[in-house]
């Protein structure tokens, strides 16, 4: 009896030693391929971002994606009533490009509103004026702003407010493409300032 106890453990041990080998080599199939095919196969392409455009810009102009070809471009979605996030992002925007001087001259940088209900061109412009002049305000109709949204994944959506009024919440992030108009990656909203100018660097090298 011991003797078939023993025989029966030693057989169960070879079982999960088996197991434990085929799964590390990917011999072993649970519902389709290998976990090695799995991780060969996923992309590590950056994700689609960017794409075309075609709005009016802060000077009443109507401007598209063909006509920043060939420079590398930061891309900011915002709104000229926004409290706080968007006014930061500008500003910080401003004084990193001065900081890279000829470096930060090879960036062009665009703001385009989430609200151009009330961020016509004239707001734009207004509101601009505070700011590093080479930033261009992009505004346009509501389905034309959405066009440019969706093609950066930017989530924008309105939210009132208790007076009657609404606010803008939408994604923060600074969108930088290369001068082959491809993504090149984004500058969080927190990032630190060292870091943003490494980016900017790298992006006007591109």
């Amino acid at each position: 009896m011991l003797r078939a106890v023993r025989i029966a453990a030693w057989a169960g041990i070879a079982v999960l030693l088996f197991l434990s080998v085929a799964l590390g080599i990917g011999w072993w199939r649970v519902d389709g391929p290998t976990v090695a095919q799995e991780v060969s196969s996923t992309p590590r392409a950056l994700p689609q971002i960017g794409g075309p455009f075609s709005l009016v810009d802060h000077r009443g102009r109507r401007v598209s994606e063909k006509d920043f070809v060939g420079r590398p471009m930061l891309v900011f979605f915002g709104f000229t009533h926004c409290p706080d996030v968007c006014p930061t992002a500008l500003f910080e925007m401003t004084t990193r490009l001065a900081a890279l001087g000829e470096e930060g001259a090879k960036l062009q940088a665009l703001f385009v509103t989430v609200d151009p209900e009330r961020d016509t061109a004239a707001q734009m412009a207004l509101y601009l004026g505070s700011f590093d002049p080479r930033i261009v305000g992009l505004t346009g109709s509501r389905a034309e702003v959405e066009a440019a949204s969706a093609a950066y994944r930017v989530i924008a959506r309105r939210v009132p407010l208790e007076d009657g009024g609404y606010t803008m919440d939408h994604t923060a992030s600074v969108f930088m493409v290369d001068s082959g108009g491809r993504f090149a990656g984004t500058i969080d909203h927190h990032e630190d300032n060292e870091a943003a100018l490494a980016k900017m660097r790298r992006l006007a090298g591109s």
